[in-house]
């Protein structure tokens, strides 16, 4: 996904990629992307858990609206910090 996100940016359109690997991510460098510490195959974290995946979600978009954020970015997604 990295690789198709780096594509679409060179387009102009912006995007965030949910990372579960670090080392892909910083091989691939995608312009945005929000490393979260979930076991592989959960991006969102725990199924049937909606106010969990929501704060996922959330924290992947906010990435597209900090200025001071300059691409190829790597943010760990914060479970604690999100309440």
């Amino acid at each position: 996904m990295g690789l198709i996100a780096a594509e679409l940016e060179r387009h102009g359109i912006s995007t965030v990629v949910i990372q579960l690997l670090r080392l892909v991510a910083e091989k691939v460098r995608p312009p945005r992307a929000l490393m979260v510490p979930f076991r592989h195959g959960y991006p969102l974290d725990t199924p049937n858990d909606p106010a969990k995946q929501i704060a996922v979600i959330e924290a992947a978009l906010e990435l597209l609206e900090d200025p001071a954020l300059e691409p190829p970015a790597l943010v760990d997604f914060s479970p604690e910090a999100r309440g």
